[in-house]
């Protein structure tokens, strides 16, 4: 762990410091420690770095908030350990890492695995919904459902201890900094992007998962040029922890045969720098011993070379495309495209005049934050006796920020000035909106 003077992550090292290095990338939710089954056969080879993202396993919570962010403090640790060119997995947020690594800074990168990933992880609007729940309701029901989304029926009923880690690392993330990876996620979207990935990739996934699962693993391999894809049976999203053995197996062999010697650096891909700032590794906090995997032999798959993709221009963005874009952050992409849908010859130039000029123009201008738009845009619907759009604009509230708490405040001072009627209708759509967003699902 550090504590530097930049933004940086907390992180360890095993193995031997002659071996070239390979960083082990966590999921949403968990520490380095969903990796500990594949350290010891891992450092045998490589020196291992594990890192946790903010506010995970006890790591400084300051949030990061966008992939971009979280992949420059990963990279700003890494400049000062001297460690220039590594290999990389990464498991689910982990790996959206990885790509954002391979697409931006490719220099720095040896050979990948994607884990449990995909190159668009659900809906925006899933993990904004996440988000108000998260900050309506704290972490428990999110650590209380992990182990049905992390691991298969049959594995979380046999090993209770696993499971019971499981949702305590969860129970222990610092709110603000799960949020903010959820939000990074709703925002992540490189499907446009994966035939520039220029660097041997490993495709692994769960038979089972059913959060980033087989489908998302093909798209994946059918887009990265050089990619192979390997589905391993028995096994859900954290398939490192519940199948080690052939993870392990598949990193091993991935890691070997793919690496790529780099020309400019040394074969242990670490430089000098003056006076590197050194590890001090955590003691491990107390956890169950992981079962041993069932006895399944992982399928690998060689996958096609992916279709060349056509670029894009560089031109000054247009108020439309900047304005669809925060129209769908704040409403959600059911509700936009369900209005763009409904349009027609006669009302499709409203539709392109409110996605231009009132969120291309006023929603995306830097003079107040989205939380202080949407109290504005509250009082105003009140005030203008609009209740019929006052449902999605609550629902925007939430997912700007906004606590029910903190509406219901909003709605209190509309009263005032508005007028207690006009209140009263907006108590009744925000009290219905409110229990529908932040009741965490069964």
């Amino acid at each position: 762990m550090t504590e530097a003077k930049t933004e940086t992550l907390q992180y360890r090292f095993d193995g031997p410091e002659h071996l070239p290095v390979l960083i082990l990338g966590p999921s949403l939710g968990t520490t380095w420690h969903m990796w500990d089954r594949q350290v010891p056969e891992l450092s045998q080879h490589w020196r291992v770095f594990r890192f946790d993202l903010p506010g995970h396993g006890g790591a400084p919570a300051r949030p990061a908030g966008s992939v971009t962010e979280l992949t420059q403090r990963l990279l700003a640790t890494l400049d000062g350990l001297g460690v220039q060119r590594f290999g990389y997995a990464g498991c689910a947020f982990g790996g959206a890492v990885g790509m954002e690594l391979a697409l931006r800074h490719p220099e720095r990168l040896a050979s990948l695995a994607l884990i449990a990933a995909s190159p668009r992880f659900g809906t925006a609007d899933e993990f904004r919904q996440r988000g108000v729940i998260v900050r309506t309701n704290g972490l428990d029901p999110i650590a209380r459902s992990s182990p049905e989304r992390w691991f298969t029926g049959g594995y979380a009923a046999a090993q209770p201890a696993i499971t019971e880690w499981a949702v305590q690392m969860v129970r222990t993330t610092d709110p603000g900094c799960y949020i903010a990876a959820c939000e990074a996620l709703a925002a992540f979207d490189v499907r446009g992007e994966l035939g520039r990935v220029g660097v041997p990739t490993l495709v692994l996934v769960g038979s089972d998962d059913q959060v980033t699962g087989p489908a998302e693993a093909r798209t994946l391999v059918a887009g990265i040029p050089d990619a192979r894809l390997a589905v391993v049976p028995g096994a859900s999203h954290l398939v490192p922890v519940e199948q080690p053995a052939a993870v392990t197996d598949l990193l091993v062999r991935h890691f070997t045969t793919a690496w790529q010697t780099p020309h400019d650096t040394a074969s242990t891909g670490q430089i000098p720098v003056p006076a590197p700032v050194a590890p001090v590794a955590s003691p491990a906090p107390a956890q169950p011993a992981l079962a041993p995997p069932a006895q399944a032999a992982p399928i690998a798959e060689i996958a096609p070379a992916a279709v060349p993709r056509q670029g894009q221009g560089q031109g000054r963005p247009d108020p439309y495309d900047a304005g669809l874009k925060v129209r769908r952050e704040v409403l959600g992409d059911a509700h936009v495209d369900q209005a763009l849908a409904q349009a027609d010859e006669f009302s499709g130039d409203f539709q392109e005049f409110l996605t231009r000029y009132a969120w291309g123009e006023i929603w995306d201008r830097p003079g107040l934050d989205r939380r202080s738009r949407s109290c504005v845009t509250l009082t105003a619907l009140v005030a203008g006796g609009h209740t019929d759009q006052l449902a999605p604009h609550l629902r925007a509230a939430l997912r700007n920020g906004l606590t029910p708490a903190e509406i219901k405040e909003v709605l209190l001072q509309a009263a005032v000035y508005c007028g207690v009627p006009a209140a009263n209708s907006a108590f009744r759509v925000a009290q219905q909106v409110i229990r529908e967003e932040t009741t965490p699902p069964e």
